[in-house]
């Protein structure tokens, strides 16, 4: 194939089967720190608000910002509102609770609602400053990558806190 070839690239394909691995496999590691944290007595609210530096998230908060990230990514391309969450996770049940309904948010957007997807424009407003992007462009350079960040730090904090998961936890099953 030439460079100079163009092929059309598949948005839903790209987007919603990326986002639901991520989503399982991040609620099957907390799944493993919630038996981690009784086996050894650690308190949930331990677990859930450990972080890697001071300045960085607890734990609940990247969780919550990589499920918002996941509904927003299937949201904005398909050019329906984002639904909005609280953010008042205190437990790991709250947490499982709000990966499932992200999930079947994700899942409930179909491929059709995806037409278009990669020049659709999106716009984030952030602290009152909007940026603006194509479909295309904020999911490969702003919402894949946070989605990745979020639930990596979300792993290394588990990690960190000495629940034994490793990078099979993080990627999940082949297949």
């Amino acid at each position: 194939m030439s460079q100079d070839t163009i092929t059309k690239f598949d948005m839903y394909q790209a987007a919603i089967p990326a986002s639901v691995r991520v989503l399982t496999n991040l609620r099957a590691i907390i799944e493993k720190a919630e038996s981690w944290a009784a086996e050894k007595s650690v308190d949930q609210a331990v677990v859930l608000n450990a972080r890697l530096a001071l300045d960085m998230f607890p734990f609940v908060r990247q969780v919550q910002i990589a499920t918002d990230t996941a509904k927003g990514i299937a949201a904005r391309l398909a050019g329906i509102e984002v639904p909005s969450y609280e953010d008042n996770e205190a437990t790991f049940e709250e947490l499982y609770a709000r990966i499932d309904k992200t999930l079947a948010f994700v899942k409930s957007v179909k491929p059709e609602q995806f037409d278009g997807a990669e020049t659709r424009e999106v716009v984030l407003t952030f602290r009152g400053n909007s940026t603006y992007f194509t479909g295309l462009t904020f999911l490969t350079t702003r919402a894949l990558p946070n989605l990745f960040f979020h639930t990596t730090a979300a792993y290394a904090i588990l990690r960190h806190s000495g629940v034994p998961v490793g990078k099979a936890d993080f990627l999940g099953p082949q297949g």
